[in-house]
């Protein structure tokens, strides 16, 4: 027997295997799977160019800017200067290739009412310190700005740390408090937007937005696109969610100042995850998250971002579900990590069977075969093409999303250098999505199993879903963060060229090492 022989008896063995009721069940599923997210971001599509239609209503009104508020009148005098005095938290670490821009979408805010920014860093020596208090003598005679050194963190992850610091530093008559990441490219009328519907509903406990990605090109930044991708519809609500993203806070100052419902208490004590913690007790105590439609921001991601560097900005994502603050939240980070984990390998295996069904369908002109098998193999290609067809109904409105988020952008920043989805490779964004839903499991069980993480040159652990442990230096993780290539300590230099393999092949290796921190009590 040839090994042409052995290869096709493989092919229609597997062929017929991948025909069996639970295997058809397995592909139709698939097709459910990309049915749901294209009608998922179809309704997505749907909310983000509500707000564009109404944008392009104001303008047609005499309203020229339509991009700040709908109403011009809410721009008289009389109105800004009764507006709440809102300060911006804003946590650094490291400094990158898009940090100033960010910066300066962030302060040159036109907000109309009294607003002041407080850049938080752990110390002189990050990079970032510098870099923002430069950029700050620009500024310090048109805005209410400074930077604070919040120190190191001992009780919970840097970011939390540097966020009720900041909180601690907040002027007493600010009334909101707005959290962002350094990584956010405001819109000019970004926090008017999201005050007003503070002002407008007193039973708002947060407001949120969440992330556009743009990606540079490399595959690693497609699988981060891709992943947020489907999160995106949960805050395209327009309205209220159960969705909450760390990059883009508001919160009434006063429960910080007075710890309502434990906000600053569950934080500060073995908090991990900012948006994970806050967003189990808004579910706890049945408190409102919204998520306006004009909260979308652009995020472009480092130009040299590797595959490696998307790993470990996996394993950051999926070790937020080993953290929690209660009994329920564990059973609902449970219920998320099962149900991903579940639907990630029930969206890639329907591809790999109907490769199989493809590939049995061309080498059978070539060999003699059975009723049954020809049978099979027809069968199997009818699955294939209806996978085809879902799954080009899923990328047309993935697409479709993303230009009408992108047009969403470009008209909420009139100022800015134009987006584009002209930079988008489409069959890249394919194969990250692939690539991304096969690796999110091992990524959990990983995550699952070490119970530690490191995060900007930090390793933090875990034990009973808080932070117990956390060990920090310059020879504990890379020089530079994943997304925005942020270099981390020192001067600038090149960027580590470890790949995937050699990263994950370590993070194996560590799995299987016992851990020191195995014998804490």
């Amino acid at each position: 027997m040839s090994a042409f022989d052995t290869i096709d008896s493989f092919l229609f063995a597997a062929s017929r295997a991948f025909f069996t009721p639970v295997a058809i069940f397995v592909q139709i599923q698939g097709c459910v799977i990309c049915l749901a997210l294209a009608l998922g971001w179809a309704f997505a599509s749907y909310v983000r160019n509500r707000e564009i239609k109404c944008m392009k209503d104001s303008m047609k009104h005499g309203n020229s800017f339509a991009f700040l508020c709908h109403d011009i009148n809410d721009l008289e005098h009389s109105n800004q200067v009764n507006l709440p005095k809102v300060t911006v938290v804003m946590p650094l670490k490291g400094f990158g290739e898009h940090n100033l821009h960010n910066w300066r979408s962030q302060i040159t805010s036109l907000y109309g009412g009294p607003v002041e920014f407080l850049f938080l860093v752990e110390s002189t020596e990050d990079p970032a310190y510098h870099a923002v208090s430069l950029l700050l003598k620009d500024f310090q005679d048109d805005i209410d700005a400074k930077v604070v050194i919040a120190g190191y963190s001992t009780t919970c992850s840097q970011k939390i740390h540097n966020q009720l610091v900041g909180a601690e530093n907040m002027n007493k008559d600010s009334k909101y408090i707005l959290f962002l990441d350094d990584d956010v490219r405001l819109h000019p009328g970004t926090i008017g937007a999201l005050t007003a519907e503070m002002e407008k509903n007193p039973e708002i406990f947060i407001q949120t937005g969440y992330p556009l990605d743009l990606p540079s090109g490399s595959l690693g930044g497609y699988c981060i696109y891709e992943y947020h991708m489907p999160c995106s519809m949960g805050f395209a609500t327009g309205g209220k969610t159960f969705f909450l993203w760390g990059g883009c806070m508001m919160m009434r100052a006063d429960d910080f100042r007075q710890d309502n419902y434990g906000v600053v208490s569950g934080l500060r004590d073995g908090g991990y995850s900012d948006d994970m913690t806050l967003a189990a007790i808004a579910g706890d105590y049945k408190l409102l998250i919204t998520s306006p439609p004009v909260a979308v921001f652009p995020h472009p991601l480092a130009s040299d971002l590797s595959f490696g560097r998307y790993w470990n900005y996996l394993r950051k994502q999926t070790f937020v579900l080993e953290s929690y603050v209660s009994k329920v939240n564990w059973m609902m980070n449970r219920a998320l990590f099962s149900s991903h984990c579940y639907l990630s390998w029930g969206f890639v295996m329907p591809y790999f069977m109907a490769m199989i069904h493809i590939a049995a369908a061309l080498r059978i002109q070539f060999n003699t075969h059975s009723i049954e098998e020809e049978a099979s193999i027809s069968g199997g290609l009818k699955l294939a093409g209806c996978l085809a067809i879902c799954t080009i109904a899923e990328l047309l409105s993935m697409w479709n999303l993303t230009k009408v988020e992108v047009q969403l952008c470009n008209m909420l920043s009139p100022e800015a250098p134009k987006l584009s989805l002209a930079s988008y490779n489409w069959c890249l964004v394919f194969l990250a999505m692939l690539v991304d839903n096969f690796l999110y499991p091992v990524s959990a069980f990983r995550s699952h199993f070490s119970q530690s993480i490191n995060w900007s040159g930090i390793r933090y652990y875990l034990k009973d879903g808080k932070i117990s442990k956390i060990d920090r230096g310059k020879d504990i993780g890379p020089k530079y963060t994943d997304l925005s290539g942020k270099h981390l300590y020192g001067k600038k230099g090149s960027p580590p060229k470890a790949s995937f393999t050699s990263s994950l092949a370590r993070s194996l290796q560590l799995w299987w090492t016992p851990k020191k921190y195995d014998s804490l009590d």
